[in-house]
């Protein structure tokens, strides 16, 4: 599944995304892309699991 980020900018945000997205799957595979504020989840998580674990670390997506 993929997000779109508006607000991950730098390395940092992407760490906070990654860190929120294994939050609720440990094992997920994240690919996160600050310049295209996009970010690639491979996980058994449902897309609304990752969605509502991104937006409580601030990083709503759409």
């Amino acid at each position: 599944m993929e997000f779109y980020i508006e607000n991950m900018t730098c390395g940092g945000c992407a760490r906070g995304v990654t860190k929120a997205v294994q939050s609720v799957d440990a094992n997920a595979k994240v690919i996160a892309d600050p310049p295209n504020r996009s970010v690639q989840v491979e996980t058994s998580a449902t897309q609304q699991q990752v969605a509502d674990a991104l937006t409580e670390a601030g990083f709503p997506p759409r």
